[in-house]
């Protein structure tokens, strides 16, 4: 306290100067005390502007993967490894109902999850699944369809696999991919459509072949030897001689699974 009488007038100034000195340390503090806020407001921003650019910088690096608009879009779902999963859960060969069915119910909660789905095929370890044309899923962002519906469908087959497979454990983790595809037409959808049930058709029947061949007796290369180069009715022949009519097998082994909504506009 004994100098707060300088405080804006050093000692020892003559008294004529005096005004101008008051004036100009009393200026000097009133700018000091703003630069200081500047400052601190500087410092406060610095982090969030530098973020900001940081992030507009690591933006840039991403690709654009939106779909294309008023197309169908087509979402195959795959399993992973899934020979290795079948053998070691013991499904039945060629054809488990139960393991088809799980797959079936995983189509199912896809539907309720998603209400843009409107229809859906299904064999084996494989689904496919369609959107609306006007679906704005995610933005239709590919990336973010694929991650999103893929977790979901493994989700649910994990969830649901006591519900179908009650005496048994899972002594492995499922997984699946998928991809999606763009389709402009309604025709385009049903040849796709009609693609994987043929595909069903002609895998389906090659491995009943197969596994009656080896349940008579055969190693598994020699089935894969007698079987190939073979066509439909050659196997069909083989099929008649170990007493097995392919036509009678049920529908859901030889042309697969549907799930779809009743009503549809589009």
């Amino acid at each position: 306290m004994a100098n707060s009488k300088y405080f804006l007038l050093p000692a020892g100034v003559p008294l004529a100067l005096a005004p101008f000195l008051v004036l100009f340390e009393l200026i000097s503090y009133c700018f000091r005390a703003l630069s200081l806020g500047i400052r601190l407001f500087a410092n406060m921003m610095a982090g969030h502007s530098l973020v900001k650019i940081s992030s507009e910088y690591v933006k840039s690096f991403e690709v654009e993967d939106k779909l294309m608009p008023s197309t169908w879009i087509v979402l195959r779902i795959d399993g992973r490894h899934f020979h290795q999963f079948s053998d070691k859960h013991e499904f039945k060969k060629p054809n488990d109902e139960r393991a088809l069915k799980l797959m079936n119910a995983c189509a199912e909660a896809m539907f309720e999850e998603f209400p843009d789905l409107v229809f859906s095929y299904g064999v084996s370890d494989e689904y496919s699944f369609v959107f609306k044309k006007t679906t704005e899923l995610y933005n239709r962002r590919s990336s973010k369809i694929v991650s999103m519906t893929v977790s979901f469908f493994t989700s649910v087959y994990v969830m649901k696999w006591k519900d179908f497979f009650p005496d048994k454990d899972l002594k492995s983790i499922p997984s699946f991919d998928a991809r999606t595809v763009c389709y402009p037409s309604t025709k385009i959808v049903r040849d796709y459509l009609a693609w994987r049930q043929v595909d069903c058709h002609i895998n389906n029947q090659y491995n009943t072949c197969f596994w009656k061949l080896i349940e008579s007796g055969m190693t598994k290369s020699e089935a894969q030897n007698r079987l190939k180069g073979t066509q439909t009715q050659h196997k069909n022949e083989i099929l008649f001689q170990l007493e097995v009519n392919h036509s009678d097998l049920p529908a859901i082994f030889r042309k697969g699974s549907c799930v779809f909504r009743g009503k549809v506009t589009e």
